[in-house]
C-alpha cells in the first residue's frame, strides 16, 4: 500500500474504531508507523481527526434519541457515562478513547446537549493523547 493509501485507510479504521462498531485503529496506526515512520505527524493527525469525527458521530446519535429510557436501552442499561456526563460536564469527554465507555461518554454528551464545540474539543484532545503515546511507545 502506498503512503495515501495507508494514511486512507487509517483514518477510515479511526472513524469507524470511535462509532457505536467494533473495531480498533491501534494496529493500523502502528503499521502505518512501521512502514512509512516519516508520516508520523501525518498519521497521528489523520488518525486523530478519523476518531474524532466517529466520537461526534456517537455525539449526533445522543442528540437524536427522544427520552432517558431510549437512551439507557441504547447503552444496555449502563448509566454510568450519562452520570460522569451531567457531573463533570464536557471535559469527561477527554475520556472518549477509552474501551466500552468512551462510546457511552459521546453518547450521553450529545443526549444532555452539552455544547458541541466543547465536546469536539475534548473528544479530540483525548483522542490525539491516545495516538500520542501509542506512536511515542513505539520509538
Amino acid at each position: 500500500m502506498d503512503e495515501q493509501s495507508s494514511l486512507l485507510a487509517l483514518f477510515t479504521s479511526s472513524f469507524l474504531a470511535a462509532t457505536l462498531l467494533p473495531g480498533g485503529s491501534e494496529a493500523v496506526l502502528v503499521g502505518v508507523l512501521l512502514t512509512y515512520p516519516e508520516l508520523h505527524w501525518q498519521a497521528l493527525i489523520w488518525a486523530t481527526i478519523g476518531n474524532t469525527l466517529g466520537g461526534m458521530s456517537s455525539y449526533l446519535i445522543g442528540r437524536f434519541l427522544p427520552d432517558e429510557k431510549t437512551l439507557l436501552k441504547k447503552s444496555n442499561g449502563n448509566s454510568r457515562g450519562l452520570e460522569w456526563v451531567r457531573r463533570h460536564g464536557t471535559p469527561i469527554l477527554l475520556l472518549s478513547w477509552a474501551p466500552l465507555i468512551g462510546d457511552l461518554l459521546c453518547v450521553a454528551a450529545g443526549w444532555l446537549r452539552t455544547n458541541w464545540l466543547w465536546a469536539l474539543f475534548f473528544i479530540a484532545i483525548g483522542k490525539f493523547a491516545r495516538y500520542w503515546v501509542i506512536a511515542t511507545a513505539m520509538n
